[in-house]
């Protein structure tokens, strides 16, 4: 389904159109099978873990407004989590699944290893190459066994929010698995310019300075880009 096509369909559903909210959440449903994949070793069943992303997916078509000026995708993501991890909480307690957690262990052991060989970091690619994963399945292992940077640490270098506060939430407390699966989700769906800064910013701890001769530009605009997609992920967190 195209951006258009779903905007469309949102319009619609947002004025009682049922057929349109029906239509719209089958248009979706990749995202919530794709979501609910993430939670399949966790005990429950999978098409069980559909159905509450679906749900999910319901609520975030009812409380979705354009003015939030972001893509409705990006938006739905937490909405879709957070329906499944309070099930999972009432089951239980979210626990990092054992294949997730070997591709972490192995990803890191992997890494040590290249920088040895190589005198430098790994690129993402390289590191997914080298473990046989693709890119998104490294950096959701990466992000989901590991906290992505020190909650208390700004989100830019003069910039007083917290990461931390990006994900807070009063029930939870700060740190949980689930809060950073959801923000993993959440900057997946960025562009991939920005997602790339979001990475060399939070999981390879890089200065503004050093991101900047990486993606081509200027300390300032990195400066400017990022507080940008902070802002963004607030609205949806």
């Amino acid at each position: 389904m195209t951006r258009e096509e779903n905007d469309r369909l949102l319009r619609l559903a947002k004025d009682g159109d049922s057929e349109a909210t029906e239509r719209l959440i089958e248009g979706n449903m990749g995202l919530c099978r794709s979501i609910a994949m993430r939670f399949r070793d966790r005990g429950a069943e999978l098409d069980d873990l559909v159905q509450l992303a679906s749900i999910g997916m319901l609520k975030a078509v009812r409380s979705f407004d354009f003015s939030y000026n972001t893509a409705f995708s990006t938006y739905a993501v937490p909405l879709i989590i957070g329906e499944i991890r309070r099930f999972l909480r009432d089951d239980g307690a979210v626990r990092v699944g054992r294949s997730t957690k070997k591709l972490s262990v192995d990803a890191m052991r992997r890494r040590e290893e290249f920088v040895k060989k190589h005198g430098r970091e790994p690129k993402t690619g390289e590191l997914a190459e080298l473990c046989g994963v693709s890119t998104d399945e490294l950096v959701f292992a990466l992000g989901a066994a590991n906290p992505i940077k020190s909650l208390s640490d700004p989100v830019g270098d003069d910039d007083g929010i917290s990461f931390g506060e990006l994900i807070s939430d009063p029930d939870d407390g700060i740190g949980r698995l689930t809060d950073r699966i959801a923000l993993s989700e959440a900057v997946k769906s960025l562009p991939p310019v920005q997602r790339k800064l979001i990475y060399l910013r939070y999981c390879r701890d890089m200065s503004q300075s050093e991101t900047g001769k990486i993606l081509g530009m200027t300390q300032v605009r990195v400066s400017r880009e990022e507080k940008k997609i902070m802002e963004a992920l607030k609205k949806v967190l």
